[in-house]
């Protein structure tokens, strides 16, 4: 081997009493340290991939429903021309379609049943092209949404807590009053329940009914769409795209995409992570400072060894060189098992937890509970790479102090009684 021999030598270190030598003590707390980096790695890399599952499950179904960016009017007026707007949005490349929409809160009543809900008026052909929910239900359900007909669809959950059906009818009270000789009086309007959908997320199947354009415009008083809605190429970029929409539209439009009207669960979601990834660093970080015991333990066991080295011309630098891979090394072994084993379960977790279930007789996700009944992964590059990184240092940090007291072993004290 042309390896320097500091190398050689603290390789030789690494692997040394593992066949039951008088050093077989030190080698074992060594294995155990590298065990415990590599498990701390595996358990960040696996909570890590299950947290950035969850958030892209439940994204995916919360833009199943809502568009990327949406265009209003800053006044809250209705949009002077909404096909203009929506004309001038898709000449940006990063536009890939758009559709007006009115949106107000309303109360839904059924009987004693009262909810309020956001009541979105929308046209069917053009909603198709911005959310994949409309998309599928565009040939079903919302075919029903005719103007004139004020037919309603209602969330699922809706819909149960209303005890309504497909054909009942309910109630919608409009925001505001009408003023008559008696006082004012809510604006009250039947609409038949037409059908229902199910999003996945509680949020807008609990609150959210869907009418027809027309009928919203009628029943809001209002001279056309209060907003369009557009659909990106890359859901991820909305908000570089949303200030190149602020430049590019005319004045006295407000420009608002997906992130910041759903900016407290993300921000949730992302404190939420940050905290799991520092304390499961820290239980890293306990791992790797155990190799500051065994190679104290080492260099206490090799003051001979070194003793020799030194009367051999080795020099401080090149004792503090060898302990330096010895720590380095099994950080290195314990830093990609740990990624290996990571991966291994994050990409496989969908088959794990299942039969993990079925052999302890028990449901971790029961679907009557959450909405989201199997356990989802998704490994990123972006959060493996810097813990690996964040492993090999601390690994590193903790060889320097033993390797530094291995540098001040004087030979003729430790050749004394040898």
């Amino acid at each position: 081997m042309n390896w320097p021999y500091e190398w050689q030598i603290g390789w030789r270190y690494t692997r040394a009493g593992r066949a039951g030598r008088r050093n077989g003590f030190i080698s074992f707390i060594s294995l155990v340290s590298m065990l415990g980096i590599a498990l701390g790695v595996a358990a960040l890399i696996i909570v890590l991939s299950v947290m950035n599952g969850f958030q892209k499950e439940v994204t995916d179904r919360m833009l199943s429903v809502v568009s990327h960016v949406e265009l209003l009017d800053a006044q809250g007026q209705a949009l002077a021309d909404w096909r203009a707007t929506a004309a001038e949005a898709r000449r940006n490349p990063a536009v890939l379609a758009a559709a007006p929409f009115i949106a107000a809160q309303s109360l839904i009543a059924r009987g004693d049943e009262m909810r309020g809900a956001v009541v979105r008026g929308i046209d069917p052909a053009e909603e198709a092209q911005v959310t994949p929910l409309a998309a599928q239900l565009r040939d079903g359900v919302l075919a029903q949404l005719q103007p004139g007909a004020w037919r309603i669809v209602l969330g699922l959950e809706l819909a149960r807590t209303l005890r309504v059906r497909v054909g009942d009818s309910v109630t919608l009270v409009a925001p505001g009053g009408q003023i008559t000789p008696a006082g004012t009086v809510p604006r009250l309007k039947s609409f038949t329940v037409a059908g229902t959908f199910e999003a996945g997320h509680y949020e807008y199947d609990s609150g959210l009914a869907l009418i027809h354009l027309a009928d919203a415009a009628k029943l809001y008083r209002l001279d056309g769409a209060s907003g369009v809605q557009l659909r990106l190429a890359d859901l991820h970029r909305a908000r570089a795209v949303s200030q190149q929409l602020i430049e590019q539209m005319p004045p006295g439009l407000l420009v608002r995409d997906w992130t910041r009207t759903n900016r407290n669960w993300f921000d949730a979601v992302q404190l939420e992570k940050r905290l799991m990834f520092i304390i499961l660093t820290l239980i890293v970080a306990v791992a790797a400072f155990n190799l500051v015991s065994t190679l104290v333990m080492t260099v206490t066991d090799k003051r001979a060894d070194i003793a020799i080295l030194r009367t051999l011309g080795a020099s401080p630098r090149s004792i503090m060189g060898i302990f330096v891979v010895q720590g380095a090394a099994s950080g290195v072994i314990g830093t990609l098992g740990g990624v290996g084993f990571g991966l291994l379960v994050a990409v496989n977790i969908g088959t794990l937890v299942p039969a993990l279930e079925r052999l302890l007789g028990t449901v971790f996700l029961p679907a009557s509970v959450y909405l989201i009944s199997r356990m989802p992964s998704d490994p990123r590059a972006a959060d493996i790479l810097p813990i690996a990184l964040i492993s090999l240092a601390l690994a590193f940090v903790a060889t320097i102090y033993p390797s530094w007291r291995a540098s001040r072993v004087k030979p003729a004290e430790a050749l004394r009684y040898e």
